[in-house]
């Protein structure tokens, strides 16, 4: 196999970018849902405070 056709060959190949592309995927979804998570336990600390400061009246 001569250079050439190794470097077509190369350029031709999509596998990686296919690989890259479920990455960036994962890893977006990864944000959200650690974004997600963290509002979600912020807003429930709120509401067991609301409710802890409501029982000691």
């Amino acid at each position: 196999m001569t250079l050439k056709q190794r470097i077509r060959h190369f350029v031709a190949d999509e596998q990686g970018v296919t690989a890259m592309e479920y990455g960036l995927i994962a890893a977006l979804i990864a944000v959200v849902i650690i974004t997600s998570v963290t509002n979600v336990g912020k807003q429930l600390a709120l509401i067991f405070q609301y409710v802890a400061d409501n029982l000691k009246t």
